[in-house]
């Protein structure tokens, strides 16, 4: 038998494999019967990994990283689609790309036609899938959540799977099985809910709010937040506004602008309406004014907290 995972999504590409492995028998016998390859394998290293009889075991099991990747040539392509479908029975090989073939890859077709074949594509999930993504594994770990506590996570965190998955494990051991997570436990807990108040603060420098802006950079400071850590978080917001600033004056709507920059349809509605307070100008020289703060900062010209509220005074007057 043999597998081909492909696609972005290595989190759920993992989480497969590890119950595909868990029905090959004892896993303590199934590693002494595992080989890994990668990258520019032979046909012959592939050949005799799968013709190995496996000990002690039922089945040997194979795991070939980024073979097509490496692009093999035609003779390799041909010399496997030959060999597959007559592989010994005892040999699970399993194909894990990172990225997603085409569907008229070879191999994905030789998969799918294959009695012996199995093709799966592992895509990101976004929006409604994403959101859909976070309330299985909240019930998954027998966990309940809040609308908008699924919400603000999606927003935050986007599609990094392991990091949500992490997250939610966290929410669920301080909420305890069976209570509900709510959206002021993502806030409270959760370190990405600190790019939310950047949206916020961001909101009041656009709409040249100085006392509001002011109130929550200092907000965050005597929440102990590090100004070396908040700084990253400026230059992505306004690196993100200048990207969706200039799709939205060629004419790009939040729904392409989303599907373009690969970004929660939530996160950039905030962003689209924030960038309506700035010329794109402006924008590039907020940005260029954040690259000295940083060479300053490290060069320790400059404190990174003075800066800050320094940049926050000069951005809304």
């Amino acid at each position: 038998m043999f597998y081909l995972f492909h696609g972005k999504d290595s989190h759920s590409q993992h989480e497969y494999l590890a119950k595909l492995t868990a029905k090959l028998g004892d896993p303590a016998m199934l590693d002494l019967n595992t080989t890994r390859l990668a990258g520019n394998v032979t046909f012959r290293q592939l050949e005799e990994a799968t013709a190995v009889m496996p000990f002690l075991s039922k089945y040997r099991l194979i795991l070939v990283s980024g073979l097509f990747a490496a692009k093999p040539d035609k003779k390799f392509m041909d010399q496997l689609a030959a060999y597959l479908p007559q592989m010994p029975d005892t040999a699970r090989l399993v194909f894990l790309e990172a990225d997603a073939l085409p569907a008229n890859h070879a191999m994905v077709k030789l998969a799918e036609q294959s009695e012996n074949g199995h093709v799966k594509q592992f895509d990101l999930p976004e929006g409604q899938a994403l959101e859909k993504w976070i309330r299985d594994a909240v019930e998954e770990r027998h966990g309940r959540i809040q609308p908008h506590a699924v919400h603000l996570l999606a927003a935050n965190i986007g599609s990094n799977l392991a990091a949500l998955g992490n997250e939610l494990e966290k929410l669920i051991l301080y909420k305890g099985e069976g209570e509900e997570i709510t959206a002021a436990d993502v806030t409270l807990l959760s370190p990405y809910s600190a790019e939310t108040n950047i949206f916020d603060l961001v909101d009041a420098i656009g709409s040249r709010n100085s006392k509001r802006a002011s109130l929550l950079l200092q907000q965050k400071f005597n929440e102990g937040a590090d100004p070396f850590s908040l700084f990253p978080m400026f230059v992505r917001q306004f690196r993100l506004l200048i990207q969706v600033k200039e799709l939205a004056e060629t004419g790009k709507r939040p729904p392409a602008i989303t599907q373009e920059l690969k970004l929660h349809s939530f996160v950039v509605g905030k962003l689209y309406q924030q960038s309506q307070g700035f010329s794109l100008p402006q924008l590039e020289q907020i940005y260029r004014h954040l690259l000295d703060i940083d060479v300053g900062a490290k060069t320790g010209r400059q404190d990174m907290t003075t800066a800050l509220n320094l940049l926050v005074a000069a951005l809304t007057l």
